[in-house]
C-alpha cells in the first residue's frame, strides 16, 4: 500500500453519519470528508457535480468498508477517472471496464477524452506509483447493456454518471438489476445519474442521454426490495445554499455546476448505494 493509502488509515464516518441515496447539495462541500477525498484528488474543492461524484463514490464505499487491502472492485464505463489508480493506493484489486473504443469513438467520446484505451488511461493524475498501478489495476472492454457472465463475487462496484447512457430509461433499469450479478452476497454498489428535479412525469426516455425520476427510482427501489436486496433511504433533499439554487443554463460555463438545464430539464446528480442480498444458510 503507498503512503496515500496510510496516510488516511482511520474510521472517518465509518458507522456514523453515513451516505445515503442522495442529490448533489452544496453542504457537502463544508464537510471534513469531502476535504479529504478532493485533496487526495490533488485538485481543489469546486462547485461541480462530477467531483460531487466522484468523492460521493469513495466515500459511500469507504464507509461501507470497501476501500481496503484485497478488496475487488468493478468499475463500468471508467473513461479516464482517477478513482481506479486512487483505490490502487489502497491495496484494492481494480477491474476498470468501458465501451469497445470503436463503439466510444462513433459516440464521440474520445473527443472529450471519456474514453479508456488501457491502463495507460487509467493514471492521468499521476495518483500512484507504475508498479501499484501494474499490481492492482487490470482493463477489459464491457458492455453495460450486456454484462459478461464471468465477471462475478466483486466485494463492490460503481459507475459515474454512465447508466444514463443505455438508450433508455428501461436499459438503465436493468444494468442496475444486472450489475448485482458481479457482486458477491452481501457486496455494495454506487452509482450515480442524472435526476429530473423539474417533472416527475416529462423527462427524456431514451436517446444518448436520459434523465431518470423520481417515479424511476422508487420503482427499482420497491424491486430490489422485494427481491431481498437493501437500497439505502432515498433523500430527495435540493440543499438550501446559495449554490444550489444556481442552475447552470446553456451554454454551460460550468463556474457553479450542481444543477444544470438539460432540454427543458432542470437536473442534477443523483447517488444510489445498493447492497446485494446476504445468503442465509
Amino acid at each position: 500500500m503507498s503512503d496515500t493509502g496510510k496516510k488516511w488509515n482511520t474510521n472517518l464516518n465509518r458507522g456514523g453519519d453515513r451516505r445515503r441515496s442522495e442529490l448533489c447539495k452544496a453542504m457537502d462541500w463544508q464537510a471534513e470528508w469531502f476535504r479529504r477525498w478532493v485533496a487526495e484528488l490533488r485538485e481543489p474543492a469546486r462547485f461541480h457535480r462530477k467531483q460531487w461524484e466522484f468523492v460521493y463514490i469513495m466515500q459511500a464505499l469507504w464507509e461501507r468498508g470497501c476501500i481496503a487491502p484485497g478488496k475487488k472492485g468493478l468499475v463500468f464505463a471508467v473513461g479516464t477517472e482517477p478513482l481506479p489508480s486512487l483505490f490502487a493506493n489502497y491495496g484494492c484489486d481494480i477491474l476498470a471496464t468501458d465501451i469497445f473504443t470503436g463503439e466510444g469513438e462513433a459516440k464521440g467520446w474520445a473527443n472529450g477524452d471519456q474514453l479508456c484505451r488501457g491502463l495507460a488511461s487509467l493514471n492521468k493524475r499521476g495518483l500512484t506509483d507504475e508498479a501499484t498501478l501494474q499490481k492492482h489495476v487490470q482493463y477489459r472492454a464491457v458492455d453495460m447493456n450486456h454484462i459478461p457472465a464471468t465477471l462475478r463475487n466483486f466485494d463492490f462496484n460503481w459507475s459515474s454518471c454512465s447508466f444514463e447512457h443505455l438508450g433508455s430509461i428501461s436499459r438503465g433499469i436493468a444494468f442496475l438489476k444486472n450489475q448485482l450479478r458481479t457482486l458477491r452476497p452481501g457486496g455494495w454498489a454506487v452509482h450515480t445519474t442524472e435526476f429530473n428535479i423539474s417533472s416527475n412525469d416529462h423527462t427524456l426516455e431514451s436517446g444518448d442521454t436520459v434523465i431518470f425520476r423520481m417515479k424511476d427510482l422508487e420503482q427499482l427501489a420497491a424491486c430490489l426490495r422485494k427481491e431481498g436486496h437493501f437500497v439505502e433511504e432515498l433523500d430527495y433533499s435540493l440543499g438550501g445554499l446559495p449554490q444550489d439554487f444556481d442552475v447552470d443554463v446553456f451554454p454551460h460555463m460550468e463556474q457553479v455546476h450542481l444543477k444544470l438545464q438539460l432540454n427543458e430539464f432542470v437536473v442534477t446528480s443523483i447517488g444510489l448505494i445498493i447492497q446485494k442480498k446476504k445468503r442465509f444458510f
